[in-house]
């Protein structure tokens, strides 16, 4: 899931079946709320520092005996900033300038054999422990540069796109979350009304990116708490299994 700031991503994610978050270095949100008293005491390991910390936590889930039933990465967008510091170091000496990381973009390309090796490490996590993995991103506003149309803007997962390239292939749900916004006219001037209800999109929309294998429908709404979000969303997944023969 992408959405935009204060959507309610961590929220939605700390409702899922059996959680435990892995928060990436400089990610907050789900103790804020924690200790706000709008969530519960939600398990989740010490903070992720560097990739060395995501992969152990990873391989200790896979290995190790438990109950839990979901993993929510709290970012994928910060697990990124991770692979891409371990890069850094293990490759450039932790130059980020021209002579090092940055320079050609070679960093990253760098990067997407280190993005591989997790995202197999999470393939293994699904198959062999059966869990379920839910990633949160933050989104940002970019320019699409269209091969058939003008250019135009949309949202999108706030990676490069190269690691995130990766991602879109791998997921079977791409979310993007919005609140939604009526555009009203109101003579030679345009308002925006609403902005309140939160609503799920799971289709590809020039405006967004989306998508999903399940059979979603385009959008679900998430109403007033996390709770009732995700009871939503599971209703809906729920409801593609029994009429498209979703797996």
């Amino acid at each position: 899931m992408h959405a935009v700031e204060k959507f309610g991503k961590t929220s939605f994610a700390a409702h899922a079946p059996g959680v435990i978050f892995g928060m990436t270095k400089g990610e907050t949100g789900l103790e804020s709320l924690i200790d706000s008293n709008q969530l519960p005491a939600v398990p989740h390991f010490p903070t992720w520092e560097t990739h060395a910390d995501m992969m152990q936590s990873i391989e200790e889930l896979t290995t190790q005996d438990h109950n839990y039933k979901t993993l929510a990465i709290d970012t994928l967008n910060g697990a990124a900033a991770l692979v891409c510091d371990h890069v850094c170091q293990r490759e450039y000496n932790g130059d980020w300038g021209q002579k090092g990381f940055t320079g050609y973009m070679r960093g990253y390309e760098v990067a997407t054999t280190d993005w591989r090796e997790l995202l197999v490490a999470l393939d293994r996590l699904r198959s062999e422990r059966k869990m379920g993995i839910i990633c949160l991103v933050h989104t940002k506003v970019k320019t699409f540069k269209s091969p058939d149309t003008e250019d135009y803007d949309r949202y999108q997962p706030d990676m490069h796109d190269k690691l995130w390239g990766l991602s879109h292939k791998w997921f079977d749900v791409i979310m993007f979350g919005n609140f939604y916004t009526e555009v009203v006219e109101t003579g030679a001037k345009s308002k925006g009304k609403g902005g309140q209800n939160r609503v799920l999109y799971t289709e590809r929309h020039a405006a967004y990116d989306a998508g999903n294998r399940l059979g979603l429908p385009e959008e679900i709404e998430m109403g007033s708490s996390g709770a009732e979000a995700w009871d939503n969303f599971k209703a809906a997944v729920t409801e593609a299994r029994t009429t498209k023969g979703g797996e």
